[in-house]
């Protein structure tokens, strides 16, 4: 059985830097893929700024944060994932663009090298089907923000052989997460729950029952939870909530799953979250304002 050495990760996107962070943090050689410079570039300076909070709280040394930050890095040159004994895939909640990127990449990694999804609602045995290697393939969903949540939920494809599940599974824990299997099932754990309580919360918003803060104020105060549903969109940005409903509607026909209109209002307005400045909220910087 190969070690686990170095790590790839598709896609720097909000999960993917993530994902990345937590891979190297954990002394693992990590190689991030995208085909857009510019947001490998923005990755980095995200990346870069989670360390430099780290050491000024004190979680992480300088000479450590040096070492992390000199275990990772970008490419757009897919042919760097032949060194690679993982690759985890963190692109769009689309079918048939994960199928693409990963025709591109099985045939430069070798034979050992285990695939992994990231995804929150697709099915892994769909997603495994385009892959040429569906017995070395392993459904990964890490939770946002991946750096600080520890959070993994483990799904094996209809393929994926026992070996290939608990190299995997041995994988996440040395990266210093919590890993727990679920089934090849839409939404697995969280997202089962999660999208449709989101959604619930969009609906009261749409129809005025409540100004996004106070929502989110009520669910942290009462649920004890530490970041509110309509604070999380924003973070995780509504054109990503867009895709991963709808694919968790068209596996279940869950009504609670479908993208309340308000939601593509925004999107088309252009208001996708705190990447863009606005969503539920206005952000400058750091800071959050009104809801």
């Amino acid at each position: 059985m190969t070690a686990i050495k170095t790590v790839g990760v598709a896609g720097s996107g909000t999960m993917g830097a993530g994902i990345a962070i937590v891979a190297a943090r954990a002394g693992f050689k990590t190689i991030v893929y995208d085909t857009n410079t510019e947001a490998l570039a923005r990755a980095r300076r995200q990346t870069e700024g989670f360390f430099a909070k780290s050491v000024e709280r004190k979680k992480l040394t300088r000479d450590e944060v040096e070492r992390i930050l000199g275990d990772l890095s970008a490419t757009t040159d897919v042919g760097q994932f032949a060194q690679c004994d993982v690759v985890i895939e963190a692109v769009y909640e689309d079918l048939r663009v994960k199928h693409e990127l990963f025709r591109k990449i099985d045939p430069v990694c070798p034979p050992h090298t285990i695939f992994a999804s990231n995804t929150s609602t697709l099915s892994i045995t769909e997603i495994a089907a385009g892959s040429d290697r569906d017995g070395r393939f392993v459904g990964m969903h890490f939770c946002l923000p991946a750096q600080l949540m520890k959070l993994v939920e483990m799904s094996p494809g209809l393929n994926t052989t026992e070996e290939t599940f608990q190299r995997a599974w041995e994988f996440c824990k040395a990266m210093g997460q919590v890993p727990v299997r679920t089934k090849d099932s839409p939404g697995f754990i969280l997202n089962y729950f999660l999208i449709p309580f989101n959604n619930d919360a969009i609906r009261l918003v749409e129809s005025g029952v409540a100004a996004p803060a106070d929502i989110d104020r009520a669910i942290k105060t009462a649920l004890g939870y530490a970041m509110g549903p309509l604070e999380l969109l924003d973070l995780v940005g509504l054109d990503t909530h867009l895709l991963v409903a709808e694919a968790l509607y068209a596996a279940t026909h869950d009504s609670r799953a479908a993208v309340p209109a308000l939601v593509k209002r925004m999107i088309a307005a252009g208001k996708l979250g705190r990447k863009a400045g606005e969503g539920f909220y206005k952000y400058q910087g750091s800071a959050m304002f009104g809801g």
